[in-house]
């Protein structure tokens, strides 16, 4: 800034070189975060799909209608474009056109609390307890899972 702003050349030589600069900076930022941006797209559908692989949603099976639901939550998926179709792109990729029609990829708002709940439901153990009085209670044991497979829901 300081030479720019004690360029005296009546043609700003000093101002144009340096804004020339920053511009090829600029143009480099905006490269790096689209490489960032794919990458990072890329490798949550490979994390998606590695799910759907470990439950069985990979492949078409004759005489079988299944239909896969992939919630996501987070302003990543919501407002970043390019992340979102790079990611969705990339899933069609990798389970193919005739997978892929059955898979759906949704936002959901709140998706964080609503899988906590859904997790802890599917993968929990109720036991009923008599307590003294008549009374009964209802005990919620948590049976450990891997939490990925919470993010499907079919």
């Amino acid at each position: 800034m300081s030479a720019m702003h004690h360029d005296t050349s009546s043609d700003l030589k000093v101002v144009a070189s340096k804004l020339k600069d920053v511009l090829e900076q600029e143009k480099i930022i905006v490269e790096l975060c689209d490489v960032v941006a794919t990458r990072g797209a890329r490798l949550s559908a490979a994390g998606i799909f590695g799910i759907l692989k470990k439950l069985g949603r990979d492949t078409v099976r004759i005489g079988e209608k299944q239909k896969s639901v992939v919630a996501l939550d987070g302003g990543l998926y919501e407002h970043y474009t390019k992340f979102r179709t790079t990611m969705e792109n990339t899933l069609k990729e990798l389970l193919g056109d005739e997978v892929a029609a059955n898979v759906f990829v949704e936002h959901s708002n709140n998706g964080s609390g609503i899988g906590a709940a859904l997790f802890a439901a599917s993968h929990s153990q109720y036991l009923e307890v008599d307590e003294p009085q008549g009374r009964k209670r209802i005990k919620l044991q948590i049976v450990y899972c891997g939490v990925a497979e919470a993010l499907i829901l079919y």
